[in-house]
């Protein structure tokens, strides 16, 4: 068993795939349309036919009142792993991307925590 696809709920797929593209540096996988909204996944570009990110809309209503009280009560919806977290943090930080946590050690792990603005807050973990 192995994960495929993971999604992440997204208040505007279009700002979404910008944020994901142009700001964390994810490549477009897919992009087809499903009724009003797409099937939209971003993956790494060190691992293309590695898992996806599905960026997925906030069609239903629990899913806006489950994104908004996370979001609220600070906790990611997803992590991302990155070689090294303070440069990462360095590199997000000079293209504008927000921060609700700059990088801290949390026993084995640093993390830091970004705003996506997109209704989610994301973890980048080193570890």
């Amino acid at each position: 068993m192995r994960i495929n696809i993971s999604s992440v709920l997204v208040d505007d797929q279009e700002k979404a795939l910008r944020f994901y593209t142009e700001k964390l540096g994810f490549v477009k996988k897919t992009d087809a349309p499903v009724g009003p909204d797409r099937w939209l996944t971003v993956v790494s570009p060190e691992a293309p036919d590695g898992p996806e990110l599905l960026l997925e809309p906030l069609g239903f209503p629990p899913a806006r009142a489950y994104q908004k009280a996370l979001f609220e009560a600070g906790i990611p919806a997803t992590s991302f792993s990155v070689d090294d977290v303070r440069r990462e943090h360095a590199r997000l930080a000079r293209l504008g991307v927000s921060f609700r946590t700059e990088p801290t050690p949390a026993g084995p792990v640093t993390i830091a925590v970004l705003d996506d603005t997109c209704g989610n807050l994301i973890a980048l973990v080193q570890s």
